[in-house]
């Protein structure tokens, strides 16, 4: 088999109420041979439209060796740096296949100033401008943060006397907005499956393109995951994917938050793109599935919430040791081709279990639009509730900063978190000077005692954000921002990339306080410094 899975106390259980009647109702045959109807009549038209993925690795087959002969005639003239615009899945399962193959890929999912100067300026090692290729990823076409970066790109090597068709390559999807801008152009565009939505979209031209130009091996990516294909198609007790819904969305009491661990494994970076697949398909209507990430080490590995599922990632599920080690654990392995596989039927079939469409994201819209509308209004910031040691306080609900300070306020939004909630941290920063950022996690997770989520930002807004507004109404927001003198001009636009990050970092606090969502922002003024306040006051 080329995946395994081992399941044991809650999980176990919940298998056993819930497997037995997805084998009767032939869930598994019927998402292969692309039955709309299993997840009722309200979803059928979306799903009709969204079942492509199913036949992604034979659809995908022929566009191998294209990408392999547009990388060396890339790397003729010298073009060896790949830098990578695309949100969501789309930029999150070439991070994973290119991590887990150990060849360098520039991921820019930000809008953050800084981080696309990086993006642009490349460095010593990895090359310049001069020696990038940038592949700009999306479905629609009309994504706000690829085609930001798309301009930004354009212009710099204008600016050089490069000509942009050489150096830009498109996947969309046809008919878009972008394949006829592309082609007008002259950009090398690749087609993807229009039946198939960004999260589910792995191992079609999505995945594909920025991985196999980076140099990942995309052709032994879906023999892994044909191999996969006949053991998730069967309505059969062992499919690992009808286990693997069974065991994080059946059961009852259900736990609704699954804590994802990667330990021991080859694969790099999994459990980022299973929180945007299965957040965003499942994160609506009231209900859900919240995966939070963690490492073997995180507060919530050794003090386990009663409603947080662990799944463990490893290179022997079945290993006697490991199975001793981890009870009441989900374990599983395989290659990262069937990882995807796997996890995309999973996560349809959960959809089926928790009774939700999986293919829709209803409540994404909502943190655009207001992101629109601040752009158009330009309101001026208002003032911080206080500022210590130059970080400025902002929240939702005055009594959040009753306090004065940074440890009360922690506190204080603590406490509004219910007995089943989570804390969700939400970082509108440059990753590239800020990494370290990402420690806060743990340190909230102890801190406030319940499953702490970290999100950079903008680019959780494509995945998790979905679940914050329309999943279970138990979280609380916990918004980290800068203040840089840093900015850049996005060509064509009335608007800067600072300004977008703004506009969308207050659009999404203000739609999450409009769903009655408690939100304290905190703006560092100092970000190198200040970081350590943040991490000071939240242990």
């Amino acid at each position: 088999m080329s995946f395994e899975i081992h399941v044991s106390g809650h999980a176990k259980r919940a298998v056993e109420q819930s497997l037995p009647g997805l084998v009767d109702s032939l869930v598994a045959s019927g998402i292969t041979a692309g039955d709309a109807d299993l997840w009722g009549p309200g979803a059928a038209a979306e799903a009709a439209q969204r079942l492509g993925w199913v036949q992604a690795v034979s659809v995908s087959r022929p566009l191998v060796a294209e990408i392999v002969a547009l990388r060396e005639e890339l790397i003729a003239k010298g073009i060896t740096r790949v830098v990578l615009a695309g949100m969501g899945g789309s930029s999150l399962a070439p991070e994973v296949i290119t991590r887990t193959a150990g060849v360098p890929l520039v991921i820019l999912d930000s809008t953050s100033p800084g981080q696309v100067l990086a993006a642009i300026d490349g460095d010593a090692e990895a090359g310049g401008l001069e020696q990038t290729v940038l592949v700009v990823a999306s479905k629609s076409g009309s994504t706000v943060e690829t085609d930001s970066a798309r301009r930004a790109f354009e212009a710099a090597w204008t600016d050089l006397g490069i000509d942009p068709a050489e150096r830009i390559v498109v996947v969309t999807d046809p008919g878009s907005p972008l394949e006829e801008s592309a082609r007008t152009a002259g950009y090398r565009v690749f087609s993807a499956d229009p039946a198939v939505g960004g999260r589910y979209s792995a191992l079609t031209a999505f995945g594909l393109v920025p991985s196999g130009l980076a140099g990942a091996d995309i052709e032994e990516m879906l023999d892994e995951a044909e191999a996969t294909l006949l053991e998730v198609a069967i309505d059969d007790p062992k499919n690992p994917a009808l286990v693997l819904a069974a065991a994080i969305a059946g059961g009852e009491p259900r736990r609704d938050k699954l804590g994802l661990i990667t330990d021991g494994t080859h694969i790099e970076g999994l459990p980022d793109w299973i929180e945007q697949l299965v957040a965003e398909s499942t994160g609506k209507n009231g209900t859900g599935i919240l995966p939070v990430v963690l490492l073997p080490v995180s507060p919530e590995v050794d003090q386990t919430p009663d409603d947080l599922q662990l799944v463990r990632i490893v290179d022997d599920a079945v290993h006697f040791q490991i199975i001793e080690q981890h009870p009441g654990e989900i374990l599983i392995s395989g290659s990262l081709g069937a990882q995807f596989v796997v996890w995309e039927y999973a996560t349809a079939i959960a959809g089926r279990v928790l009774g939700i469409n999986p293919f829709d994201q209803p409540d994404v819209e909502s943190a655009k639009e207001a992101t629109r509308g601040l752009l158009d209004a330009r309101p001026d910031t208002p003032a911080p509730a206080f500022v210590e040691q130059g970080v400025e306080v902002r929240v939702s609900d005055p009594a959040l900063a009753a306090s004065g300070t940074l440890e009360g306020v922690f506190d204080a939004l603590w406490n509004t978190v219910p007995a089943d909630g989570y804390v969700a941290i939400q970082a509108y920063v440059d990753r590239v000077s800020l990494p370290h950022l990402s420690g806060l996690r743990e340190m909230v997770a102890a801190d406030s005692g319940r499953p702490t989520t970290f999100g950079w930002g903008p680019r959780f807004l494509h995945s998790t954000g979905q679940y914050h507004k329309g999943g279970p109404a138990h979280g609380v927001f916990l918004q980290i921002r800068e203040s840089t003198d840093v900015d850049l001009e996005i060509p064509g636009r009335p608007f800067t990339f600072g300004e977008l990050l703004r506009a969308q970092a207050d659009g999404d606090a203000q739609v999450l306080a409009a769903h009655g969502r408690p939100v304290i922002t905190l703006t560092l003024t100092d970000p190198q410094v200040e970081v350590l306040t943040l991490f000071e006051a939240a242990q």
